[in-house]
């Protein structure tokens, strides 16, 4: 029996099944970075959480496109880049190798990263279409708008009213229908840098860019759309709506997911309290290993304070990691094969599957990170206490596999983990026989319990399990959930 994976979806506000459009892919567009500065915590937080729910969703079975945009043109970087007395184009370039660099040492994995000015053609179809449908309309400035009135679910995402929606864009309220209404393509000003388009030179405004290249690498339905809460108003309501209206879709995506905010002594980081922290400058002190665990010791949606004590515990959890890590590693491939286990033995397997248990629990209940994180701390107490005293092949290799699988979330012990077959100088048939024999003495002994949660972890490993009368079965299956 498989774990159902539950989430919070943003649209309804309420927790569902999770059932993508077409499983076992999942389709997943994370909106990523304006690049007119250095990536700061704040960004860190969301790419992180996001690279997590991946990285589970992949353990699960599930086949996973990830794509994460880069804005690479915006009104930020024009100014930015003006104030500096640069180029647009090498302010951008300078902050998107920043971006790269620290994506990397945060062991963050993303399939395809679009940039919008490679784009330009496709966003200037896609507007096109919003025009053909009635959806969207061509300013005196010859700046294209989408008309807000035109789609009646405006709102839906968010639950935002009119009245709230007159801040959008108040430089540019003059040329529109609608004072909500929003950009679409921007006419070009004196100095600004442009594109040709049927309306004039101009280039994209903010939101049509994530809409374009999300169905331009994914297809007109979307798994997960995920970004931090601050997105849900205007830009992930803008992007719903222009792109249902474009693609004749409802619902475009799923499930909407939202990062919760990163807060430095319980202030919100901005510029005017000077309280940002960027991960270059971060990075000086803390390993980036150390990060991405902080980063994950909470749960998704809530908000996370930055502090130096909650740092340091995190660099202790890093390091218990990695000496579990590399014991396991060591006894797996220096045991020999194990060809039977005492009671002892046999208790400390039964802890690890209930730990590992509880990690899936965890994560399949709306990605709560921070109960994994407790899931994993037992597990170290288990192989510090338990697995290095015993001399057990088997014991330490079902040790090393839930270490690992955990790591697979939270990834910070590849070198140690991912290295290691699990095969070397230890039959895996053998050890599957065992492990079935271990089950069956708990099945004598009336634990069906306990014998019932070997049987779904093994499942989850794609390992089935067919019980006829007192002698069990087994087979490799790869299952999807």
């Amino acid at each position: 029996m498989s774990r159902d994976i539950f989430v919070f979806n943003t649209l309804g506000r309420r927790r569902e099944k999770f059932e993508p459009f077409s499983p076992p892919i999942v389709k997943m567009y994370v909106c990523g970075l304006t690049v007119y500065d250095y990536m700061h915590i704040g960004h860190a937080r969301t790419f992180v959480v996001f690279d997590a729910i991946k990285r589970y969703l992949k353990l699960r079975g599930y086949d996973v496109i990830y794509v994460q945009n880069i804005t690479d043109i915006d009104d930020k970087i024009i100014n930015r880049a003006r104030e500096r007395g640069v180029s647009w184009k090498e302010l951008a370039e300078t902050y998107i190798k920043d971006y790269m660099d620290n994506i990397k040492k945060l062991n963050i994995n993303v399939d395809y990263h679009p940039r919008v000015t490679e784009h330009i053609s496709d966003i200037i179809d896609f507007i096109k279409v919003l025009l053909e449908k009635g959806h969207a309309y061509v300013a005196k400035s010859a700046s294209v708008y989408f008309d807000v009135s035109s789609y009646k679910f405006y709102g839906e995402l968010s639950g935002r009213i009119s009245k709230d929606l007159w801040r959008q864009e108040e430089e540019f309220v003059y040329e529109k229908k609608n004072p909500y209404d929003f950009a679409l393509w921007k006419a070009a000003k004196p100095g600004e840098p442009w594109w040709e388009s049927p309306w004039g030179r101009g280039r994209p405004g903010w939101h049509i860019e994530c809409s374009v290249m999300s169905t331009k690498f994914l297809g007109p339905r979307i798994d997960v759309h995920g970004g931090g809460q601050d997105l849900i108003f205007p830009h992930h309501e803008n992007e719903k709506a222009q792109s249902e209206c474009a693609l004749g879709v409802r619902p475009w995506v799923k499930y909407w997911l939202h990062s919760g905010m990163l807060t430095i002594k319980g202030e919100k980081m901005s510029k005017s309290l000077g309280n940002i922290i960027s991960l270059k400058d971060l990075f000086k002190k803390w390993d980036p290993k150390v990060i991405r665990l902080w980063l994950l010791s909470s749960h998704y949606r809530s908000y996370l304070d930055f502090s130096e004590e909650s740092l340091e515990s995190s660099k202790i959890l890093l390091d218990r990691i990695l000496r579990a890590s590399q014991l396991l590693s060591k006894m797996v491939k220096e045991l020999g094969p194990a060809y039977k286990v005492n009671s002892n033995e046999v208790s400390i397997i039964r802890g690890i599957e209930r730990t590992l248990l509880e990690f899936h629990d965890a994560l399949s209940d709306d990605f709560n990170f921070a109960k994994a994180q407790s899931s994993l701390n037992k597990l170290l107490n288990i192989i510090f206490s338990k697995v290095s005293q015993v001399n057990n092949s088997a014991v330490a290799i079902v040790a090393f596999k839930a270490l690992k699988d955990m790591n697979e979330v939270f990834g910070v012990a590849d070198e140690f983990l991912a290295q290691v077959p699990l095969e070397q100088g230890i039959p895996v048939d053998s050890l599957i026989d065992l492990i079935v024999e271990i089950r069956a003495e708990l099945r004598r002994r009336k634990l069906y319990d306990l014998s019932d949660k070997i049987r779904e972890r093994l499942s989850l490993l794609g390992i089935q399990l067919m019980d006829k009368g007192e002698k069990t079965e087994w087979f490799i299956k790869k299952v999807k959930y």
